[in-house]
């Protein structure tokens, strides 16, 4: 009987492992090249502007790379040509607002820290040899110094800070290689030439082959951003959550509840396209001196609301829910509420996409908020009974409240977007008046909030101290 040793079977069984790993090889490598070409194609239908733009990069490549290769232009500009290829590369972005900042931040930079440096240069010469180095020095350490305290500034930072960047890098540069290279001035000329070039080339090409405009991507966010949270609001399960009874659950598709989650974390988005939209010129709708500022203003109010609307998503989701004799009693105000505040954000939408004032979103709001007095007197009244659990009430309360603050919320973003209609000019638009509004209506003026909500009203009437029949009123109190 042969026996086997032990290292010769760890050494057969490592040649197994080694051979199955080689065998199963070109199969890893056929899943991971269809992984990625999926991966590819999924990028590309998400966004077909990516496509576009990695096409106008290499076009614009392509024409500046014309001044190192075209004999006649490299004897102008010599090596500096590639400052024009390096100035693509690092400016042209995906949206003609960034690239037009980028581009005027990295020309404007380079002309001033230039002349800048020009000038430190003859005045260090005035010194000899021996105090010309000291003081380019010392110039060098102030500029530099100075212009990096300034990119802390939150305003500058937020414009200009890729300009202070390019300055403190080309100040150093031709204050540096000025005192070694006689021909200083030729070196800024080239330099300012190719880099105008290369930016030029970018803005040009971004404007004119299927322009990416930020105001635009902008002015969509915020209409989605608040579409997420009128779906939430009007979804089924939403309303559905008052007429559940205790032992009952809901099988409806809770995936809804993930839309409005991407709205809690656009505040960057949302700052970097206003940023990038004040630089691009009037195109379209979007005139001279476009209220950008407003957008972030609505863009706030949505993140509030939709934190709100994340608490009030994970209460209907709790184990702990409300007793069905809770819900009841609180059912058709509650109801009322979300379906009438998601109308409203839905309106609101609708007229921030299409530029149209949203008039019609003013009864949505009226009606929520109509429904939000009538709960909180009820929420104030002796509903509950003396001896009632309060773990009982509690999550039904709690549901309640955060639906009250969802009206408020939707108020302040209706008042911001008729702010936002009145700057920007919108469209207006003649309601059409539907059946249903026709018979809210029926044909009465508009009465005060507190006279339409007011649950019960008390008539004192003061008569004169004489027995005759009472003639006209004299003195009405009218108290709620």
């Amino acid at each position: 009987m042969e026996i086997v040793s032990p290292a010769s079977h760890e050494k057969a069984s490592l040649s197994t492992r080694v051979w199955w790993w080689f065998e199963a090889l070109p199969k890893r490598l056929t899943a991971k090249v269809i992984e990625t070409a999926n991966n590819t194609k999924k990028l590309a239908q998400d966004d077909p502007r990516r496509v576009t733009h990695s096409i106008k990069v290499g076009l614009a490549l392509s024409l500046v790379s014309l001044f190192y290769y075209y004999q006649p232009l490299y004897d102008n500009f010599g090596v500096s040509a590639m400052w024009a290829v390096m100035t693509v590369v690092v400016v042209f972005e995906f949206s003609v607002g960034a690239t037009l900042g980028k581009g005027l931040n990295r020309a404007l930079a380079t002309l001033l820290a230039g002349a800048l440096g020009l000038g430190a240069h003859h005045l260090a010469h005035l010194f000899g040899h021996i105090g010309e180095p000291i003081l380019l020095g010392l110039f060098v350490f102030i500029q530099a110094a100075t212009s990096t305290f300034v990119r802390f500034f939150p305003k500058i930072k937020a414009r200009y800070d890729y300009g202070l960047l390019i300055f403190i890098l080309t100040f150093s540069l031709i204050s540096v290689s000025g005192f070694r290279d006689n021909e200083i001035l030729e070196l800024a000329h080239k330099r300012l030439s190719t880099i105008i070039i290369g930016g030029s080339s970018c803005i040009i090409i971004s404007i004119l082959v299927f322009p990416v405009w930020a105001g635009e991507d902008l002015h969509n966010l915020i209409a989605l951003n608040m579409e997420k949270l009128a779906n939430f609001l009007e979804h089924p399960s939403v309303i559905e959550y008052f007429k559940t009874s205790e032992n009952e659950e809901s099988n409806d598709d809770k995936s809804f509840l993930q839309g409005y989650k991407s709205v809690l974390n656009s505040k960057s988005n949302e700052e970097s396209l206003a940023n990038f939209a004040r630089w691009e010129p009037c195109h379209g709708q979007f005139h001279f001196r476009h209220p950008w500022k407003q957008y972030l203003t609505i863009g706030t109010l949505t993140r509030e609301c939709a934190y709100r609307i994340d608490a009030l998503s994970g209460h209907l989701n709790s184990d702990i829910q409300a007793k069905p004799e809770i819900c009841s009693k609180i059912q058709e105000a509650c109801t009322t509420m979300s379906l009438e505040s998601g109308k409203c954000l839905r309106e609101l939408a609708c007229g921030v996409r299409t530029m149209t004032h949203p008039s019609s979103a003013k009864p949505h709001i009226s009606k929520a908020k109509i429904a939000a007095k009538k709960l909180k007197l009820l929420l104030k009244s002796s509903l509950w009974e003396q001896d009632a659990d309060l773990l009982a009430v509690i999550p039904g309360v709690t549901v309640a409240s955060l639906l009250i603050d969802i009206v408020n919320c939707t108020e302040k973003i209706a008042d911001s977007v008729l702010e936002l209609a009145s700057l920007a000019h919108f469209e207006s638009v003649d309601p059409t008046v539907s059946p249903e509004k026709s018979q809210v209506g029926q044909g009465e003026p508009d009465k005060p909030l507190a006279e339409i909500a007011c649950p019960q009203v008390v008539i004192i009437v003061d008569r004169s101290e004489n027995e005759n029949p009472p003639g006209p009123l004299t003195t009405r109190h009218i108290e709620m």
